[in-house]
């Protein structure tokens, strides 16, 4: 430890007797601990991939995809957010809901195959009010990655692995495996599932290339054959979604293509539409809980009340979804008087790209965005983890992922960054491992 850092022992001492929640904060302020085992990082690489190359490949070349410390967190944080992500669940089941959300989706989205979303994503803001909902991912990324991350690190002193659960993920696999196999059963399916392909556009040039590499190998490894796989590589003909000869009977569908609309995405487009294959997640996923409108919805209490949600889970998103409202002409000179207060968010919008924070807005900007695709969201301020660079204390906005199936928990991690919305190009940045109290 540096020498102007406090001591963990004597953190945690101060913290007796007082609410995680204070320790918590205290150590993100003033934990500058590395965990990350970056050797064992290295070796983890190789042995789950069988390639001596791959950390130098893959992970080197990504210096900002891992941050070196954790985020602390009390474990009422991770209660709260679990109960927002059953709400959510829960009120995409009321016919009212979904009779909204469909409304709007394209008709490839309409009908219910079956399969409810291989790792649902629950992004959230932690300030001083509590955990915040900021969205929702249907395709969300960096579950495979953060498994492993999880497993690669190390306590620094006897205080922190004594008072925070290190959440290693043990049965990860199993329930990655049971997961994919319950989608292939809700789509009516029998017998063994064979074949997934892990498809994203140009796949080997994806940041997070390293995770598709993880999957297939974590699939194979359950006794399901596994191939990453470009679209245009697929081929749909007699009946059957297939690759070179060989037949695909579920797609891990990685694409931000959410309608499956985009060209050279026609082989999945009428193999789904046809329900020759599984695909998931899939547009019927993606149109009832990932699209941007739909947190109008959810966060209209009144509206979902009439539509029949119980006061346990209204309550849940009231506390813990933001107001958000559609952008149009007739609210345009209100949200622009207000926009200090709002974060703005394209409804077809992924990865943060074309989101605006209100006190940064131009007035040209804004005249993009009152011509429409645009919802206004109560601005939640992210959480903060400081961390060190060049030897010198400095603050990083941190928010918490869910990677969640049929309202369970598989995988909690968080992402440090700079700037307006999350990436992996701030120095000390990158995914992070939860340390829970």
């Amino acid at each position: 430890m540096n020498d102007w850092e406090p001591a963990m022992d004597n953190i945690l001492a101060q913290e007796s007797g007082q609410q995680f929640r204070a320790a918590s904060d205290l150590l993100n302020r003033n934990c500058f601990c590395i965990t990350l085992d970056r050797e064992a990082l290295h070796a983890a690489l190789q042995r789950e991939t069988g390639d001596a190359r791959f950390f130098d490949a893959h992970v080197r070349t990504r210096p900002h995809l891992f941050s070196n410390v954790p985020v602390f967190l009390p474990v009422e944080d991770i209660a709260a957010m679990s109960r927002i992500v059953a709400a959510i669940e829960a009120a995409s089941l009321l016919p009212g809901y979904q009779a909204a959300a469909l409304a709007r989706a394209p008709a490839l989205a309409l009908p219910d195959h079956g399969p409810i979303g291989a790792f649902m994503g629950y992004d959230f803001h932690l300030g001083s009010e509590g955990p915040k909902l900021i969205e929702v991912n249907t395709n969300a990324g960096g579950a495979f990655l953060n498994a492993l991350l999880a497993r690669v690190q190390r306590a620094c002193c006897d205080e922190m692995e004594a008072g925070f659960d290190l959440r290693r993920s043990d049965g990860f696999e199993a329930a990655v495996i049971a997961m994919f196999q319950s989608e292939w059963r809700r789509q009516g399916r029998s017998g063994d599932l064979g074949r997934i392909a892990i498809v994203d556009d140009r796949p080997g040039e994806q940041y997070l290339y390293p995770e598709f590499v993880l999957a297939r190998q974590l699939l194979r490894r359950g006794g399901i054959d596994a191939v990453i796989a470009d679209p245009s590589e697929l081929g749909f003909a007699e009946g059957k979604l297939r690759i070179g000869g060989s037949e695909i009977d579920l797609v891990y569908n990685r694409l931000v293509d959410f309608s499956l609309m985009e060209p050279g995405h026609e082989a999945i487009r009428q193999a789904y539409e046809a329900g020759a294959v599984v695909v998931t997640p899939n547009p019927h996923n993606h149109a009832l809980l990932a699209d941007k409108r739909n947190l109008t919805l959810l966060s209209d209490g009144a509206t979902l009340a009439q539509w029949g949600l119980v006061p346990e889970h209204l309550a849940a998103l009231a506390d813990g979804i933001p107001e958000t409202r559609p952008v149009t002409p007739q609210s345009a000179d209100a949200q622009w008087a207000a926009r200090k207060h709002l974060f703005f968010k394209p409804t077809a919008g992924h990865g943060g790209k074309a989101v605006y924070r209100g006190d940064k807005l131009t007035r040209g900007t804004w005249a993009e965005i009152v011509k429409g695709g645009y919802v206004a969201q109560s601005f939640a301020a992210p959480g903060e983890r400081m961390i060190t660079l060049d030897g010198a204390p400095v603050a990083r906005k941190m928010d918490v992922r869910l990677y969640t199936y049929a309202g369970q928990l598989l995988l909690a991690a968080a992402r440090l960054y700079q700037g307006q919305t999350t990436n992996f190009r701030t120095p000390g940045g990158g995914f992070a491992p939860v340390l829970v109290a």
